[in-house]
C-alpha cells in the first residue's frame, strides 16, 4: 500500500449525460468529459455548459471532481472562441480542472481567470522524467498523463523525477491507439481529420495487404493492466487511474470503474479480484493486453489474427438476405446495442435489440437495413442497458436541476498577444537527413542525432535535431550525444517535443528552434515557448495555407516550415510480428505506405511527401525565415508516387 494512505482517485470517462451518471452510480472519485468544441474526442456526444452547470454540482455533492477536456491543437482563428468557452465554464459550472494539450490554453485560462488546475494530456508526450520540472515549475501545470507506452520501470522513473506539487496520471484501461499520442497524423495526412483535433477516422483499424497477406495489421487490442494495479499503490506520485473510453456507454463506464475500486481496495482479497476480472470481462471492450506494463513479459497489442473491433463478439450472421439472423452467445436484453460488421465494411450498422433473446435463441435482423450484411459476419454487442443500472441512472436523474438557460454572450473574450511580432531574420534554408552518407544538398544539413550521426570533427554548421520521443531508458545516451556535439561546436538544435528544452539550460547563446512534432499551430503556443528560452519556432505541417499566412504577423519567434520531404503517418512503439520493414503496405483505397524503424520507434511513411515549394514566395512574403526539407531514405521497394503534397494547405485544418 502506498506510505501516505491516500489512495489513487478512479477518473472514469463520460461521453454523455448516461455515462456520467454511471460514473457517479458506481463511485468514481472524478470524471472527466468534453464540451461541444474543442475535445480530443469529437465523436463522443459530449456536453454543453448548461449541461454541465447541473452536473457538476450533482459530481461535487457525491464527492467528484470533474475535470474538462479541452486538449486540442488550436488554429489562431479559436484562441478568443475557447477563451471565452472557459471563461463561461468557469462562471456558470465550476469544473475542477481542464485537461489541455496545447500550450496556448495556459495562457488562456489564466486570462479568463480559470480558477482550477491544469492537467497536461497524453497528447502533450511528456514521456521522460527530466520534462517534469520544466511543466510544473515553468508552466504551472499541476498533473501530467503519462504515456500509455511507459512500462512499469519507467513510470516510477517519471515518479522518482517528480517535483513538489506535481501529480501523474495514468491510465490503466481503454483503447490504444497504435501511434504514440501526439504522434499520429495517419488521419489528418489522408483526409484533413485531425487526431490532434479530435476528428481521427481511425485509418489504423483498417485492412492493409503486405505482399500476400491482408490484415488489421495496426489495429490495437484495449489496454487493461487488472490485476498488475496494484504495483501502482506503491507509487505515491500517481494522484489517478484513468478510464479511457468517451465513446462508451454506461454499462462500460459502470463495470470499469466498479472493477478498479475493488482492485485498488481489496486486491489482496482472491474473490474480490475475481469479480473485478468478471467486470471486465463484461464490460463490452475489445479483447485485452497489458501491452509493455511489465517489461520483463511486454505483450504486442496488434493482435494479427483475432477481432479488434469495439464490443463483445456475441455470434455471426446466418441465414442471408430478408432471414439473415444471430444465435447469441449469450442472452440478449431488450435495448441492447448490437454492431454489425467492421466500421470500414459497407454493411457496418449499429442496431437495438427489441426483445429478450435467450442464448442460442435466434434473433433476425431488420431486413431493410442488414440483408447486404454476408454471412459470418461479426456482430458485437457494444453497449447494454440492465434493469438496476437504468434504476440508479433516473434516481440520479431526478437529483438534477433543470438546465438554465444561459445569457448568450458571445465575442466577450479576446486573447491578448502582448508582445510586437518579432522582425524576421535572413532566410535559411536546411535539408535534414538520418545518416552523414545521405547527405549533398546544397543547402544547410540537418541531421536527426544518434549514436550514427555523431561526427568525428567539427559540428558547427549542422542543425542538429533531437526525437519526437524519448523514452527514459534513452536520456542517459542522448545527454552523452547532446554533450559531444557541442563540444566538437554545435550550436543550432530542434527539439521536437517543448520538454527537450531541460537539456540545453547550461548551455545559453544556441539556436534552439522548437521543431515540427511539438505541434504549434497559433501564436500564444509560440509566446509560451518564447519564454522557456527557445530562440524559432517550426509550425506545425498540419496547418492550412490561410493559417500559415497568418502566423508570422502574430509571432513573438522567427518562424520555420517545413516546405518539402517524407513526413510520418505516424510515429509508434510497436509493430506486428507479421509486418515486415521497408517493404511497401496498401490500404483498401489503394494507399501505399512502409515502416522505418529508427531507434526504438517504428516510423509509418506514405510514398508520396509534402511538396509546398510553389508556396516559397507566399511564405517568404509572410514571413517566414527558416525552410525545411526532410529526407528519409526510401527502400528501393517501394515506388514514389506523383502525387499533389499540399497537405491541408487547400482544405484548412478541421
Amino acid at each position: 500500500m502506498r506510505a501516505d494512505s491516500l489512495q489513487p482517485s478512479i477518473l472514469a470517462p463520460a461521453g454523455n449525460r448516461e455515462s456520467f451518471l454511471a460514473a457517479l452510480a458506481a463511485g468514481a472519485e472524478a470524471i472527466y468529459c468534453g464540451l461541444k468544441k474543442h475535445s480530443a474526442r469529437m465523436g463522443a456526444q459530449n456536453f454543453t455548459i448548461a449541461e454541465l452547470t447541473t452536473l457538476i454540482p450533482l459530481a461535487h455533492e457525491k464527492g467528484a471532481k470533474v475535470f474538462i477536456t479541452v486538449n486540442t491543437m488550436m488554429i489562431p482563428a479559436e484562441l478568443d472562441e475557447v477563451g471565452d468557452l472557459i471563461k463561461r465554464l468557469n462562471r456558470f459550472a465550476r469544473p475542477d480542472a481542464l485537461i489541455i494539450q496545447d500550450l496556448a490554453l495556459i495562457s488562456v485560462a489564466r486570462q479568463a481567470d480559470f480558477t482550477g488546475d491544469l492537467v497536461l494530456s497524453t497528447l502533450a508526450n511528456v514521456s521522460f522524467p527530466e520534462a517534469l520540472p520544466v511543466v510544473r515549475n515553468k508552466l504551472g501545470v499541476k498533473a501530467v498523463v503519462v504515456p500509455r507506452e511507459l512500462c512499469i520501470d519507467e513510470v516510477r522513473a517519471m515518479a522518482r523525477g517528480c517535483p513538489e506539487g506535481l501529480e501523474l496520471e495514468i491510465f490503466v484501461h481503454g483503447a490504444l491507439c497504435y501511434g504514440i499520442s501526439g504522434r499520429c497524423y495517419w488521419s489528418s495526412y489522408l483526409g484533413g481529420k485531425s487526431g490532434l483535433r479530435g476528428r481521427c477516422v481511425q485509418p489504423c483499424r483498417r485492412v492493409y495487404r503486405q505482399e500476400n497477406r491482408e490484415a488489421r495489421s495496426f489495429s490495437c487490442q484495449d489496454l487493461s493492466l487488472d490485476v498488475l494495479v496494484k504495483v501502482l499503490l506503491n507509487i505515491p506520485q500517481i494522484s489517478g487511474w484513468k478510464i479511457e473510453g468517451r465513446k462508451k456507454g454506461p454499462h462500460y463506464v459502470f463495470y470499469t470503474v466498479k472493477a478498479y475500486q475493488m482492485l485498488r481496495d481489496h486486491g489482496t482479497d482472491p474473490q474480490a479480484k475475481k469479480e473485478a476480472l468478471l467486470l471486465l470481462e463484461q464490460s463490452l471492450g475489445r479483447k485485452t493486453t497489458h501491452y509493455r506494463f511489465l517489461p520483463q513479459r511486454p505483450q504486442n497489442p496488434v493482435s494479427d489474427d483475432d477481432q479488434t473491433a469495439s464490443g463483445l463478439l456475441v455470434g455471426k450472421t446466418e441465414g442471408g438476405g430478408r432471414k439473415t439472423f444471430i444465435s447469441p452467445k449469450l442472452n440478449l436484453m431488450r435495448g441492447d446495442v448490437l454492431r454489425i460488421g467492421y466500421e470500414d465494411q459497407r454493411w457496418h450498422h449499429i442496431c437495438k435489440v427489441n426483445r429478450y433473446v435467450p442464448k442460442n435463441g435466434h434473433y433476425y435482423l431488420d431486413p431493410s437495413i442488414h440483408c447486404s450484411a454476408p454471412k459470418g459476419t461479426s456482430v458485437f454487442l457494444i453497449d447494454r442497458r440492465e434493469g438496476a443500472l437504468e434504476e440508479m441512472i433516473r434516481n440520479l436523474e431526478k437529483e438534477l436541476g433543470n438546465v438554465p438557460l444561459l445569457p448568450k454572450v458571445r465575442g466577450a473574450f479576446q486573447a491578448k498577444l502582448s508582445w510586437r511580432p518579432t522582425k524576421r531574420k535572413s532566410i535559411k534554408e536546411i535539408t535534414v537527413y538520418r545518416s552523414l552518407d545521405q547527405t549533398g544538398a546544397k543547402n544547410r544539413i540537418g541531421l536527426w542525432l544518434s549514436a550514427e550521426t555523431l561526427p568525428e570533427q567539427a559540428a558547427t554548421d549542422i542543425w542538429w535535431w533531437l526525437p519526437p520521443v524519448i523514452w527514459p531508458e534513452e536520456i542517459e545516451e542522448l545527454k552523452a550525444q547532446i554533450e559531444e556535439v557541442l563540444k566538437k561546436g554545435a550550436h543550432s538544435f530542434v527539439l521536437n517535443a517543448p520538454w527537450q528544452i531541460c537539456f540545453f539550460e547550461k548551455s545559453p547563446r544556441l539556436a534552439l528552434w522548437a521543431g515540427p512534432f511539438c505541434n504549434i499551430a497559433n501564436a500564444l503556443a509560440i509566446e509560451a515557448l518564447s519564454s522557456l528560452g527557445f530562440t524559432g519556432v517550426i509550425v506545425s505541417p498540419e496547418l492550412g495555407g490561410e493559417d500559415y499566412l497568418k502566423l508570422p504577423k502574430q509571432s513573438p519567434l522567427p518562424l520555420g516550415i517545413v516546405v518539402s520531404g517524407n513526413w510520418p503517418l505516424c510515429v509508434a512503439r510497436t509493430l506486428s510480428r507479421k509486418i515486415k520493414t521497408n517493404i511497401p503496405f496498401t490500404s483498401p483505397k489503394g494507399e501505399l505506405a512502409w515502416v522505418s524503424e529508427h531507434g526504438s520507434t517504428f516510423w509509418l511513411y506514405p510514398n508520396w511527401p509534402i511538396d509546398l515549394t510553389d508556396k516559397r514566395q507566399q511564405l517568404k512574403s509572410a514571413g517566414y525565415s527558416l525552410f525545411v526539407n526532410l529526407r528519409q531514405p526510401v527502400p528501393r521497394t517501394v515506388n514514389m508516387k506523383k502525387r499533389q503534397g499540399l497537405w491541408n494547405w487547400k482544405i484548412g485544418l478541421k
